[in-house]
C-alpha cells in the first residue's frame, strides 16, 4: 500500500489541523530550507521519517512523503507541539548514541527497533507531561501511529478504511459485520 500526500492531509484534517501551503515543503533529511549545511537539531521530521520506518508495516510505501507533509502540516501554526517533538527526537537521539553510537535516524532499522526497545516504547504510558519515555511515546510513536491509522488507506490495515466523515464511512458503520 503507497501512502501519498493526501492520506496525510486526510490523517490532519481527523486531528482537526487546517492544512496551508506550507504541507507541500517538505525537508526528508533535517537540512535547512537552502539545501546547505548539516542536519539541524531543530527540525525533527528526518527522524520523524526514520522513526515511521519502523513502526508502520512494511507493506507501507510512501512512508517519508506521507511522514514530510504531516509533520509540516502538524508544527505550521503550533510552535509550542513542534517544540515538545524537538525535545523527543533529542531524547531519542540521546538514547540512540549511547546504545548504538550515532543519531536515530542514522541507525539502521533493526537498530532503531532495538533503541526503542531499550527506551521501553512498547509499555510505556503516553504522557505529554510525563518522564523521557512518556513524552518519546506521546509525541513521536502516538502520533505516527495515529497519523497512519486516521488516514483511509493506513486505517484499511487496522479494518477501518471508512471512517466516519470519509465517504462510505457512515455506510460503513451502519451494516453488521462480515464473520
Amino acid at each position: 500500500m503507497e501512502l501519498s500526500r493526501r492520506d496525510a492531509i486526510a490523517a490532519l484534517a481527523a486531528a482537526g489541523i487546517g492544512v496551508g501551503g506550507a504541507a507541500v515543503y517538505t525537508v526528508s533529511d533535517d537540512r535547512p530550507p537552502d539545501g546547505g549545511g548539516e542536519p539541524t537539531p531543530d527540525e525533527p521530521i528526518g527522524t520523524l521519517v526514520s522513526l515511521a520506518d519502523v513502526l508502520y508495516p512494511s507493506s507501507v510505501e510512501g512512508t517519508a512523503e506521507f511522514v514530510e507533509t504531516y509533520a509540516t502540516g502538524r508544527f505550521e501554526d503550533d510552535d509550542a507541539h513542534r517544540s515538545q517533538v524537538v525535545d523527543a527526537v533529542a531524547v531519542l537521539d540521546s538514547r540512540a548514541e549511547a546504545e548504538a553510537g550515532a543519531a536515530f535516524r542514522h541507525l539502521s532499522v533493526e537498530e532503531r527497533d532495538d533503541v526503542l526497545r531499550a527506551l521501553g516504547q512498547r509499555h510505556a504510558d503516553p504522557d505529554p507531561d510525563g518522564n523521557d519515555r512518556q513524552r518519546v511515546r506521546y509525541y513521536l510513536v502516538n502520533d505516527l501511529l495515529y497519523a497512519l491509522f486516521s488516514s483511509p488507506k493506513g486505517g484499511a490495515i487496522a479494518g477501518t478504511e471508512n471512517p466516519a466523515g470519509y465517504p462510505g464511512g457512515l455506510g460503513a458503520y451502519q451494516q453488521e459485520p462480515s464473520l
